[in-house]
Order: C-alpha cells, then sequence, then structure tokens
C-alpha cells in the first residue's frame, strides 16, 4: 500500500517520496551496480545516475507496483551502457582488492577467474543468480528475456565452468 501511495507521489514530482523509495532498496542497488561495474566508485555512480534516471523518467512507470524491477532494470541498462561505451569489459584479474570483501574470499576469486573465460552474457547471469542469489523470475525481468533462457544460459555457463575447472584439474595432474 505505502509502495504506491509513494510511486504516485513521486510521479506528481515529491522528490522525498522518490528518496524513501530509493533508500528502501539502497543496498540491493549497490550490490546489483557492483556485480556489474566490479569497483566501489563506479558502482555508486551508475546508483546516481539510475537515480537522475528515475527522477526524469518516473512519469512514464505504468504500474505503480512494479517500480523497483523498473528501477533495476534501468540500472543494468546504465551499467551495460557504461561499460560498452568503455569498449572494454573489466578483467577480473583487475579487481581490486576492496572488493575482496564483497565476493567473499580464495573461493569467490577462483569463480571469478573460471568466470572470466565465458561469454559476458553467461558472466553476467551467473553472477546475478549466485551473487546476488536473484531467482529466475527475477532475472527474466531484470533482463528483460524469458525465463527458459535464464535456465539456458545458467545450464550452459555451469556446464562450461565445471568443463573449464576439470581442463585445469587435469593440466594440474598432468604437471
Amino acid at each position: 500500500m505505502e509502495l504506491k501511495y509513494l510511486v504516485k507521489k513521486a510521479k506528481k514530482g515529491d522528490k522525498e517520496a522518490l528518496l524513501k523509495l530509493i533508500l528502501q532498496e539502497k543496498d540491493n542497488y549497490y550490490r546489483l551496480a557492483y556485480v556489474y561495474m566490479k569497483n566501489q566508485q563506479d558502482a555508486e555512480d551508475m546508483v546516481q545516475e539510475m537515480i537522475l534516471s528515475l527522477y526524469d523518467n518516473i512519469r512514464n512507470l505504468r504500474k505503480e507496483e512494479s517500480f523497483f524491477s523498473w528501477s533495476k532494470t534501468i540500472l543494468v541498462n546504465l551499467c551495460r551502457r557504461s561499460l560498452d561505451s568503455r569498449k572494454r569489459a573489466i578483467p577480473v584479474e583487475a579487481v581490486k582488492e576492496e572488493s575482496l570483501e564483497f565476493t567473499g574470499g580464495e573461493d569467490r576469486m577462483d569463480l571469478d577467474r573460471y568466470l572470466g573465460k565465458l561469454k559476458e552474457n553467461h558472466q553476467e547471469i551467473i553472477r546475478l543468480r549466485y551473487y546476488l542469489d536473484m531467482d529466475y523470475n527475477s532475472i527474466s525481468e531484470l533482463l528483460e528475456i524469458p525465463p527458459g533462457t535464464v535456465k539456458s544460459r545458467i545450464n550452459t555457463a555451469m556446464d562450461k565452468l565445471r568443463s573449464a575447472m576439470g581442463e585445469e584439474n587435469l593440466d594440474e595432474q598432468a604437471r
């Protein structure tokens, strides 16, 4: 009930209502941006850009109850555009030590190394599913793809990860 009320107020230009909505999910916005941008400053910049975009475009939101999925889709699109404009993906090896706190230690670093060998869309889907613990339907909404495509990409990515990990273990055993 409060969600719809705040969104309606924000659509009428109430900045405080929009701020309340954003603050409800601020940690989730940051984590989502961090998964894409891989560093604190860029993630914070993307969240700020999202806030400006929300302010400029909230009048276009049709369903008040969809505010959070709509805003997260905007954030993902901004992150993607930013990465595309750089004409490069950030290599996993370039992730600063500050990210270790977020990613969770040595095992996660190994996983990041293997993920770096996958296509970008497979990396993205694995990070959303396993780093942010998002369910298939949420990923489907966020990336604007069918749930079946989400499942397929996850299965393909997991097969490729297993293969890459297995090949490396075979190489180590051969030494």
